[in-house]
């Protein structure tokens, strides 16, 4: 690929991921040259050869800086969901910031950067803090940007829609922490992509929230998914505390993390929820009713994702 034709390269950390697919698709359906900087390794080539894949090595700055040389606009769905010993959000945050400084040096002109609903420095959540953290860095890099802020992501690789549903389709009754009164706003992961396609062709630096079209209690959200795939299923309210040891011993069987406390903190805080215009067009509940022979069917484990990727 010749990275110093008219109109440069759009580059999509994970483009073999999760959004990182959906964003580098459509930016090929537009017509785009358009590189990876991934550690995956698929069983499959979603897109036919069409996209260059070159290694996200945050401890090689100069290979970073070298991968990203003639890209026009850089695409950032990098982030951890959670901290392990494999990965935390502190080296997420520091990752973030090499990856900016090799942007800076190579010579892109603008980045999209998908980060979260409600991120604060102050928050006691890391996820959030951490986010708070990359967006800051990103804004004193000097690069033009885009910051969008989803909520809850679906579609078909989705594992916390998913993995709901599946708890559903396999016990008589759903767990939710509190009364399951707090909101949260989920898009279509597609949706998403669209606005991060949008965003790298502005030159002003803009935040947007991108949420969904229907705001749900988590209670609601659950009821919502049961009733799409055929499940409804009693909703026990239980103390945060319980909810979070059931998904730890479910964890322990199925050797993923099935939820973290500060993930039910965050929900408990709705700091999944904001008061802003939709920015997406898909309801989850038409979408879920559309994949209810298949939402669910399997488990997805974030941890098995995760370790396959950095075993590449």
């Amino acid at each position: 690929m010749d990275r110093d034709e008219a109109g440069g390269l759009h580059a999509v950390t994970g483009a073999f991921g999760y959004s990182g697919r959906y964003i580098a698709r459509r930016l090929l359906d537009g017509g785009k040259r358009v590189i990876t900087l991934t550690n995956a390794r698929p069983s499959g080539d979603p897109f036919g050869g069409r996209v260059a894949s070159y290694p996200l090595r945050f401890d090689d700055f100069e290979q970073l800086r070298g991968s990203l040389r003639g890209v026009r606009v850089l695409y950032n769905t990098y982030w951890v969901r959670f901290d392990h010993h494999r990965f935390t959000h502190a080296a997420a945050v520091r990752n973030s910031r090499s990856l900016f400084a090799a942007a800076v040096e190579a010579g892109v002109e603008r980045v999209v950067h998908v980060s979260i609903t409600n991120p604060s420095p102050d928050s006691t959540l890391t996820y959030f803090c951490g986010k708070a953290e990359v967006e800051q860095a990103l804004a004193e890099s000097g690069l033009s940007y885009a910051v969008l802020r989803p909520t809850v992501l679906f579609g078909a690789e989705d594992i916390l829609i998913n993995n709901i549903a599946w708890m559903l389709r396999r016990f008589p009754v759903f767990a939710i922490p509190g009364d399951g009164g707090y909101r949260l706003q989920p898009i279509y992961v597609d949706d998403l992509a669209a606005l991060a396609v949008s965003a790298a062709e502005g030159t002003q630096n803009t935040i947007v929230d991108a949420i969904g079209p229907e705001t749900f209690t988590y209670r609601g959200l659950v009821q919502t998914i049961g009733t799409c795939i055929g499940r409804s299923r009693p909703l026990l309210s239980l103390p945060p505390a319980i909810v979070y040891g059931l998904g730890s011993a479910m964890g322990r069987i199925l050797r993923d993390v099935v939820i973290t406390r500060a993930e039910i903190q965050g929900l408990m805080e709705e700091l999944l929820y904001v008061e802003t215009a939709p920015t997406g067009t898909t309801s989850l509940s038409a979408w879920a009713s559309e994949h209810s022979a298949t939402l669910g069917l399997e488990y997805s484990s974030e941890l098995a994702r995760r370790v396959r990727r950095n075993t590449a």
